[in-house]
Formats: C-alpha cells, sequence, structure tokens
C-alpha cells in the first residue's frame, strides 16, 4: 500500500500459490492473495500457467515503470502448457480453443489451465464446444476479450487457484456486470481456509480438477 500509493516502482512474486503451497498448511496457504493486490489503485495482477509464460511476463515488468505488479507461481511440480520461447503480452487473454461452435467460454490461469484443457477435451468427447481463455493478467483484465466471448458463447466458467470471493471470476464478473451481463459459474476454493496435504489431495478437496470445470460448463450451459 505504501509503494503504491507513493508510486513507487515494486515488482512482488509469490511463489507457491493457492494449493501448490501443500504440506506448508492453512497458515502458509494463499488462496487469497491476489485479492489483496487487486484491491489496491494501478496495480498489476499476474498469474501464469507455467514456466514459459513466467519467464517472457518477467522481462516485460521491466517495462513497468510505475505501480505494484504482483506475479504468483509455482515453484516445482508445474506442467507445462506452452511451449520454449513463446512470448505474451501483459493484459492479454490467450485464446487456446475457440471456434463458431463454443456454447460457454472457460476463463481461466496458472494450474488451472491445465485442468481447463482437460475439460475441454472431456466436453469435446461429448459433443460439447467450448472456448478456453488463459487470463493469466488479472489487473488489468482484457474486458475486450472476455466481452466478446461472452456475447459469442451465452455462457462464462471461471476456474481459478484462488478464493472465488475476490479473484479471477470476481473481476470478470465485474466486467460482464457491466458490459454484457451472462450466466457465470465460480470453480474456485469456496470461501474456505487451506490446509495441510498434498496438492493432487487438495486440488480434489476443494473442487479445482477438469471434472468440476465440466459440471460449471454443463450447469452454466442449462442456465442460458
Amino acid at each position: 500500500m505504501s509503494a503504491a500509493y507513493a508510486g513507487l516502482t515494486v515488482h512482488v512474486l509469490g511463489s507457491d500459490a493457492g494449493v501448490t503451497a501443500a504440506f506448508n498448511g492453512g497458515t502458509h496457504m494463499p488462496l487469497e492473495d491476489a485479492a489483496m493486490y487487486l484491491s489496491i489503485p494501478e496495480t498489476t495482477v499476474l498469474d501464469p500457467a507455467d514456466y514459459d509464460q513466467l519467464a517472457s511476463i518477467t522481462r516485460q515488468l521491466v517495462n513497468i515503470d510505475k505501480g505494484v505488479t504482483y506475479t504468483r507461481f509455482v515453484r516445482k511440480g508445474i506442467i507445462q502448457v506452452y511451449g520454449e520461447g513463446s512470448e505474451f503480452e501483459i493484459g492479454k487473454g490467450v485464446v487456446l480453443h475457440e471456434s463458431d461452435k463454443d456454447q460457454a467460454t472457460i476463463i481461466t490461469s496458472g494450474i488451472m489451465v491445465d485442468e481447463s484443457l482437460k475439460a475441454y477435451e472431456a466436453l469435446q468427447a461429448e459433443g460439447i464446444s467450448v472456448r478456453v481463455i488463459d487470463m493469466f493478467t488479472w489487473k488489468p483484465l482484457d474486458e475486450e476479450l472476455v466481452v466478446k466471448a461472452a456475447k459469442e458463447t451465452g455462457a462464462i466458467v471461471t476456474a481459478e487457484n484462488h478464493n472465488v470471493t475476490c479473484g479471477l471470476g470476481s473481476v470478470v464478473a465485474n466486467c460482464l456486470s457491466r458490459n454484457a451481463p451472462t450466466v457465470q459459474e465460480f470453480v474456485g476454493v469456496q470461501d474456505q481456509f487451506g490446509q495441510v496435504g498434498p496438492q493432487d489431495f487438495l486440488m480434489d478437496e476443494y473442487g479445482l480438477r477438469a471434472a468440476n470445470i465440466v459440471a460449471a460448463v454443463k450447469k452454466a450451459i442449462a442456465r442460458k
């Protein structure tokens, strides 16, 4: 807060985001970290999916010459989504799958990108076409892309490794309420504290799996 208010340039990197804190337990499990930075004026909040995306956006931080940035990431065991040398633009979402038959859009980031891609494959097998967007920048949000997806697919599902009370789902909902009111379902930690356990257990415990995203997509489509 002091750095942002003074207009200083400070880049904060937070490791072991959300349930990836695993055995560090509830008091060290950042399920609300992004919420604090989202609430501070003129901040940038980032949640990269893998090391290649992290590398690309870290190089760009030097170009942000005023304000606080917060990048949440995973130190180990992260699943590779993008190819080596891939480049990304802070503030612009990445469309991973798209067609003119999409019935809903999954907007996701971080470790949930891989789960969202698995959900995409499962839904495709059932004949349900969905759009998948990696929204690695939570703030500033790519509102143009969110609104376009909402208008073209009519249903949004957000999937995040964070508390849904104030995270990616919240910023997307804020955008939709102002620009294109749309059915939305939230996949993420449902207003709960963290706990000790391996990451796989925690992802199951908090409903951060592809199956949870699939169920949310079907529910969103049914509400249209």
